[in-house]
């Protein structure tokens, strides 16, 4: 059975170089090629493609994550894989949620890409055992009910403050805060303040 792919980026150079990676192979046909989220979309529903393979970022306004919500809304369409540079949980975990297939790095090695197309047409999920991993301990943390406090906590957590700032900042005891701080470790999942920071920034509670 051949596979027929819809291949966006919005560089044409790296599209081209997508496109004649699957062209390559005789069960892998190039329907359609777009730069914009808007054209994959359009294109995406127009030529019916088993697969879209699509680049995270897309420009500006829409991105991939887009492109997937709208032509996989009911849980219908085509398969989805995001192939990007960007190796972010949330990134990732916005994939997911919106129904894609699957999330790959641009630096995969060409056949893992092929692979990925074929898995994703037969109804499988392209995700590695670890990128699995970190989508379940995003999800996890992003579930955290941080309290107002706890947030306000975290923000200056992020900055850089002391315990001793963070009090002065919001007119608090140290034992208050250092209260506040085991109760987001334990939200967390985590045990130091470089983890909380890590852990909150992955599951885009902070910037």
């Amino acid at each position: 059975m051949t596979v027929r792919v819809l291949v966006v980026d919005d560089h044409p150079i790296v599209r081209g170089g997508v496109v004649a990676l699957l062209r390559g192979h005789a069960d892998l046909e190039v329907v359609g090629e777009a730069g914009t989220a808007a054209e994959a979309i359009a294109l995406g529903r127009e030529l019916a493609p088993d697969v879209v393979l699509s680049d995270l970022r897309l420009g500006t306004g829409s991105d991939g994550v887009d492109v997937t919500t709208a032509l996989r809304a009911g849980g219908t369409g085509p398969a989805v894989v995001i192939l990007t540079t960007y190796d972010h949980d949330v990134d990732i975990v916005r994939a997911v949620e919106a129904g894609a297939a699957g999330y790959l790095l641009k630096d995969a090695a060409p056949e893992a890409i092929i692979d990925a197309v074929r898995l994703a047409a037969a109804g499988g999920t392209v995700l590695d055992a670890q990128q699995e991993r970190r989508v379940v301990a995003t999800m996890r943390t992003r579930r955290a009910e941080l309290s107002p406090r706890e947030r306000e906590v975290l923000t200056l957590l992020v900055s850089g403050r002391s315990n001793r700032d963070i009090a002065r900042e919001l007119f608090l005891s140290e034992a208050t805060v250092k209260t506040h701080l085991i109760h987001l470790y334990d939200k967390l999942g985590v045990d130091s303040r470089t983890a909380a920071v890590a852990a909150a920034r992955a599951a885009g509670l902070i910037d």
